[in-house]
């Protein structure tokens, strides 16, 4: 099992940012592949106080997002890492942020959504477990 030079795997708190209204996920390109789109996530700190904490300190840095964590999602493993997805409905968007200058953000539906992220097999699997995943 990989795990990158870590002796565990890294803990990864990811926000799936939402506007239930519109019924919209917010998704950012990524950093290291700025063609290439992502959920806002990252690695848990040890001042976050809960694994919920982090996936809303993340969407703040890099999406820009202010709301409330209102569901837990799911919990997959990868050989380097453990992703902890949440739903957090969104209130607003802030104008400039952390990562403003480093990313773009845009609201897609579901399908656009896990068509844009079909590149991280872990986030195409956090997002169908969402509650905008259309029920069979």
């Amino acid at each position: 099992m990989s795990t990158k030079g870590r002796s565990t795997p890294r803990v990864v708190c990811c926000a799936i940012p939402i506007a239930r209204a519109a019924s919209k996920v917010l998704v950012i390109t990524s950093r290291k592949r700025p063609n290439f789109w992502v959920l806002p996530k990252g690695g848990w700190e040890s001042t976050d106080v809960a694994l919920e904490a982090a996936a809303s300190r993340e969407a703040w840095e890099e999406a820009g997002v202010r709301g409330t964590i209102t569901r837990f999602v799911t919990t997959i493993s990868t050989a380097s890492s453990t992703y902890h997805f949440y739903e957090l409905d969104v209130a607003s968007l802030d104008a400039e942020w952390l990562e403003s200058k480093e990313r773009r953000r845009e609201w897609v539906d579901f399908a656009e959504a896990m068509q844009r992220v079909s590149w991280k097999p872990e986030l195409v699997q956090g997002l169908a477990l969402s509650s905008l995943a259309p029920r069979r």
